[in-house]
């Protein structure tokens, strides 16, 4: 194993970044900074083009602002040009990197990114891969062949849910391979009071509000959540359904089901892109955030709740049920509306927001970016063990 006291590092990372906007962008421009509070000197390289349009049913793949002028991003890859792969290569060899990380979440990526490590790897480079799908939620024809392909041109792998983990096996035989919970994000700012959050989005403060958040896509279980706000619990309750995220599929069949919902007030929509700076201010508005997923292997939204202290609901699928404890820092119910609805009568008939909230803070200390990049920095000693 490489020792940080004798030797200095250097790591790239490939995967998305400003000014492409997401969360997997995000999430690598976290794990860069936690790098460099390393000490290890960090480039991304990351994608000029990144999504045909089949692939990305959103109004805008471009993040607003301007970049983290600590980080140094270099936007060098299109999916769908195999001599940009071949140029990023070259450019990432001749920084000499120790070892290189690349994200992998969708198979269409796998020629790019498959080929960009076979590069690296006939040079020496060590490749790490975080994969957060190798069977991936929306299955198309080709993908286990794909991610085949990206597999068998890695070194290790870092996954974010045992799930995934054991779908890596399917894939290779290496034991090289390690589980590390997603870290909690810590870039869209500190908390702030519920008042103030309330105040920025016009919600009263005596409001009963639930926070569906993040893009909306089949499984992500949005109609659950909204067939769940039709139980006469939630209804006599008055809780009110905060939806905050941009369609990503025909936005009709939602609006409708809300329509048939007796009391239809009680639904606040959002459905534009939430910028990172206005992250907050839906979190902390929020008593409860929910996750009604159908299927899932990890999310960054429950990373984003422990930031901001707050108590989450999510369904027993994939790693959710690893992150979040059931009744010490929220619920983990079945994937049914009933079962929902259940758990969000609970949560306010026996006035659970403040214990599961101090529960929240007291656990989210075991998701530190400390403990990832470790875990990276392991795997990448015994690559040659």
């Amino acid at each position: 194993m490489i020792d940080l006291k004798t030797k200095k590092l250097k790591a790239v990372i490939v995967g998305p970044a400003f000014p492409l906007r997401g969360g997997i962008a995000d999430f690598n421009e976290a794990l860069a900074i936690a790098f460099q509070e390393e000490k290890i000197e960090t480039f991304i390289y990351s994608f000029y083009f990144q999504y045909p349009k089949f692939l990305f049913p959103g109004t805008n793949q471009n993040a607003e602002g301007s970049p983290n002028s600590a980080l140094k991003i270099h936007s060098t890859i299109s999916s769908v040009n195999p001599i940009s792969w071949w140029n990023t290569a070259k450019k990432i060899i001749s920084e000499k990197p120790d070892f290189v990380v690349i994200r992998y979440w969708l198979p269409f990526m796998a020629p790019a990114l498959g080929t960009i490590a076979k590069l690296l790897r006939r040079k020496k480079i060590h490749v790490i891969a975080i994969t957060d799908n190798v069977i991936p939620h929306e299955k198309r024809p080709g993908d286990s062949a794909f991610t085949g392909y990206f597999v068998r041109n890695c070194d290790a792998f870092v996954t974010m849910s045992k799930s995934v983990l054991n779908d890596l096996s399917k894939f290779t035989s290496s034991a090289k391979k390690k589980f590390i919970p997603h870290p909690v994000y810590n870039i869209f700012g500190q908390a702030i009071p519920k008042s103030e959050a309330r105040k920025k989005l016009s919600i009263q403060n005596d409001e009963k509000l639930i926070l569906f958040f993040g893009f909306i896509r089949s499984y992500k279980g949005l109609d659950l959540l909204i067939e769940a706000m039709s139980d006469p619990a939630l209804r006599d309750l008055n809780v009110k359904l905060l939806i905050a995220g941009e369609f990503y599929e025909d936005r009709k069949p939602y609006l409708d089901k809300i329509a048939s919902i007796e009391n239809g007030d009680r639904f606040i929509l959002h459905t534009e892109f939430i910028g990172k700076e206005s992250v907050k201010n839906y979190f902390c508005a929020a008593d409860l955030i929910v996750q009604p997923y159908k299927s899932a292997t990890q999310s960054g939204i429950t990373q984003i709740a422990y930031h901001f202290g707050r108590p989450m609901l999510v369904t027993n699928v994939g790693g959710l049920a690893e992150i979040v404890t059931d009744k010490r820092v929220g619920y983990v119910t079945e994937r049914n509306a009933g079962a929902i609805a259940d758990a969000i009568s609970d949560f306010y008939v026996n006035h659970r927001e403040n214990d599961f909230a101090k529960n929240v803070i007291a656990d989210r200390e075991k998701f530190s970016w400390k403990n990832f990049t470790n875990t990276i920095i392991e795997l990448n000693g015994e690559i040659d063990s």
